[in-house]
């Protein structure tokens, strides 16, 4: 599926390789090493893409949307970094942490010179535009950090306030990497504005597939189980289900879970409890409405191809194992 969904942008995803290995070259022995362990973890490289595609349907992929598209994985990757820190995470991608390999003082100060590079690349494509939107990118990405520990204290299960949370965490980069290759490469306010929210579609679709692969234990994610409950993420299929059912005592055990207090035991009797209750399900439901909302909005795009690569994107994230 991947082939498929890039094959419009083959060769300029050659040159966003080769901006992006010249964006981690430094003369840091420290940082160069750890430079070097975040450059071989780039992945799918699901984010420039984006970029990309949009780019494409809105005219054309210049330097300047190449550029945008390395700060903005270089924002995401440091934010993945400053994430690991406070999760106390040791494994990213099946691979260790840079905290773990460096320590947290270390990761940090890697995560603050990737921000700050970032930057340096948003800026060189001279929009104004796009250096005030990533600017509320990283705003949103720490505002959605923020308020997933406030959720701690919440004595009340809030489908809304989920949503609010991976919108700021996820969905904000996937809606900003679609405004800046349609922005970058000439595209109309009608078209900037149609990618934008193809692209916060795709990323409420990709959070939620990735919540629910915490509920599979026949995959292998790259990360342990029940993480997202160890470290007391509530996330949608528990959500749904303790709103559709009154048991008291999943209740209380999914608060203490979000207190990050619950055992090994306890996390699998939630999960089961809300594949049972139809929680996964719901989840499933939820990234086919969304699915659907982006196959409207693609119908209408001017370039067959990228519409069909869109189409294409949204499934692979869905259908995604990993």
């Amino acid at each position: 599926m991947l082939e498929t969904i890039q094959r419009p942008i083959q060769d300029d995803l050659k040159r966003y390789a080769e901006c992006f290995r010249c964006a981690l070259v430094t003369d840091n022995t420290l940082l160069s090493a750890a430079l070097h362990h975040v450059g071989q973890r780039q992945g799918k490289m699901m984010r420039p893409t984006l970029v990309l595609l949009c780019a494409l349907e809105a005219g054309q992929v210049s330097d300047a949307a190449l550029h945008a598209a390395v700060g903005l994985e270089l924002l995401h990757t440091a934010s993945l970094l400053h994430d690991d820190v406070l999760d106390e995470s040791d494994m990213r991608r099946g691979q260790p942490s840079v905290n773990a390999l460096w320590g947290d003082k270390a990761a940090v100060l890697v995560g603050d010179y990737l921000t700050s590079k970032a930057l340096q690349e948003v800026t060189i494509s001279g929009n104004t535009r796009l250096m005030e939107r990533t600017g509320w990118l990283g705003q949103q990405l720490a505002d959605g950090e923020l308020e997933q520990m406030d959720i701690t204290s919440d004595r009340d299960f809030s489908e809304a306030r989920y949503y609010s949370v991976i919108a700021k965490k996820t969905a904000s980069l996937f809606s900003t990497a679609a405004f800046a290759g349609a922005l970058l490469g000439g595209g109309s306010d009608k078209t900037v504005e149609a990618l934008e929210h193809v692209g916060h579609l795709i990323g409420l679709c990709f959070q939620l597939r990735d919540d629910l692969l915490d509920f599979d234990s026949s995959k292998q994610t790259g990360k342990p189980k029940f993480t997202d409950l160890r470290e007391g993420k509530v996330t949608l299929p528990l959500i749904y289900a303790l709103n559709t059912s009154n048991d008291e005592a999943m209740q209380q055990l999914a608060l203490k879970a979000r207190k990050g207090e619950a055992t090994n035991d306890e996390c699998l009797s939630l999960t089961r409890f809300a594949i049972s209750r139809g929680g996964a399900d719901y989840a499933e439901a939820e990234m086919q409405r969304l699915r659907t909302e982006v196959f409207n909005i693609t119908q209408q795009l001017h370039n067959t191809d990228i519409a069909n690569s869109l189409q294409t994107y949204i499934d692979y994230v869905i259908k995604r194992d990993k």
